[in-house]
C-alpha cells in the first residue's frame, strides 16, 4: 500500500516520533508503515487522518499486488 505519510509530515511538520505519539503506537511503527513493511489497522488509518485533517484515501493509496491472492 502506497501512502503519502512522510509527505503531510513535513507539511506539518511532524516528527514520526511526534505522530507515533499522536495515534499511540510506536515510532519504528510509523516508520515501518511510511516504508510500506507494516499493514496498518483501520483504526490507525484513521487515527493517522485525523490528525493530518484529510480523508484516509488522500494518505493512503491500494496498488494492484495488494488486491492479489497469496
Amino acid at each position: 500500500m502506497k501512502n503519502s505519510i512522510k509527505v503531510e509530515r513535513a507539511k506539518k511538520n511532524i516528527t514520526q516520533a511526534k505522530l507515533a505519539e499522536l495515534v499511540d503506537v510506536s515510532r519504528q511503527t510509523i516508520n515501518a508503515i511510511e516504508l510500506g513493511k507494516y499493514n496498518l489497522s483501520t483504526i490507525l488509518a484513521l487515527k493517522i487522518s485525523r490528525v493530518f485533517g484529510i480523508a484516509v484515501n488522500e494518505i493512503f493509496e491500494l496498488e494492484d499486488s495488494d488486491l492479489e491472492s497469496k
